[in-house]
């Protein structure tokens, strides 16, 4: 009996600031404009197949998650490479960070998993990442889980999304309907979060109330930043531009979301780093990230910001911007 072994890995993804574009009946079309930052911290996932009953076995490292989106990840790579619906899958998963969190792990571990779904069976790896990305920009899509994380993540870095839309397309996977573009850095974020569950996303992109002072913050944003160059010149800008979206947006005054950001930024204050650094809310959950304000700087900083925080019943862990998977 032949084993099929593959790995994927993909990082998380901070939304800073977004629109929500989902009018089109197609999934590929849907998505959002918007800038944020990819992290190198996500999911891995490791599959294993076998010839037998076709199955699907998750299981994770750690804390325990919903297998309903990994299911829907082999069923929509499966309508596309029907050799992996006739195998018995295990799927080991072992994610860094905290899923509904505002962290992007949902389309990070769709990621991962198709990625190690069609390792798993020799698929060549562009194809391997392109397919990735469009199986898990359909699975968001269908569960309202995200809206644009997927084509963040196929630019990397401190990215900004000009189109929505799936960042690879048909069975082709030529680029687009979604235009996205990021550049390379190694800076250091502290990320932030309370213990409890942060709110489901589905509330705000589903909400017509919601999704109409979101889109009109994001719309506002992207006028200004979504022109010019995209490179380390624009890292300013990007923060300033955070801050008034969350404000904007009504998303900052929302489920407590105010209240973890002051508690952060007392305890940048205290550390004496209110000039050095900036908290900035993640979108969606109940999480800010605290970055430096140039993009150079090291991580001994947030280290400090680090050791205030948990006895205020803040978690945070550092991690680092990273690029494409």
């Amino acid at each position: 009996m032949a084993t099929r072994l593959g790995r994927g890995h993909c990082g998380a993804h901070l939304t800073l600031l977004f629109t929500v574009e989902d009018d089109a009946e197609e999934h590929e079309l849907q998505g959002s404009t918007g800038s944020g930052i990819c992290l190198e911290d996500g999911v891995e996932a490791i599959a294993r197949g076998e010839d037998g009953l076709p199955s699907l076995d998750v299981s994770f490292l750690g804390e325990e998650y919903d297998q309903s989106m990994y299911e829907e990840v082999l069923n929509v790579l499966g309508q596309k490479i029907p050799e992996v619906r006739g195998l018995s899958w295990e799927l080991s998963i072992r994610m860094a960070l905290p899923a509904s969190q505002g962290f992007g792990m949902s389309a990070s571990g769709a990621v991962a998993a198709a990625m190690a779904f069609q390792r798993a069976i020799g698929t060549p790896n562009e194809e391997c990442v392109r397919r990735s990305f469009l199986v898990a920009h359909i699975v968001e899509r269908r569960r309202s889980s995200g809206l644009g994380d997927t084509t963040a993540l196929a630019a990397g870095g401190v990215e900004r999304r000009t189109v929505a839309g799936s960042p690879y397309s048909r069975n082709l996977l030529s680029n687009g309907p979604g235009e996205s573009e990021g550049w390379a850095s190694n800076t250091p974020v502290l990320l932030c979060w309370r213990s409890k569950t942060g709110t489901h996303t589905s509330k705000y992109i589903n909400d017509e109330t919601w999704k109409k002072k979101i889109s009109i913050a994001g719309k506002n944003a992207m006028s200004s930043l979504g022109k010019g160059a995209w490179d380390s010149s624009r890292w300013m800008d990007l923060i300033e531009s955070s801050k008034r979206f969350s404000e904007e947006s009504g998303l900052l005054g929302d489920s407590s979301r105010g209240t973890l950001v002051s508690l952060v930024e007392q305890a940048v204050f205290d550390c004496g780093l209110g000039g050095d650094t900036s908290v900035l809310l993640c979108m969606l959950g109940e999480s800010a990230v605290v970055v430096p304000n140039d993009w150079r700087d090291g991580d001994e900083k947030l280290e400090m910001v680090a050791k205030l925080l948990d006895p205020k019943g803040v978690k945070s862990q550092i991690s680092r911007v990273g690029g494409r998977p």
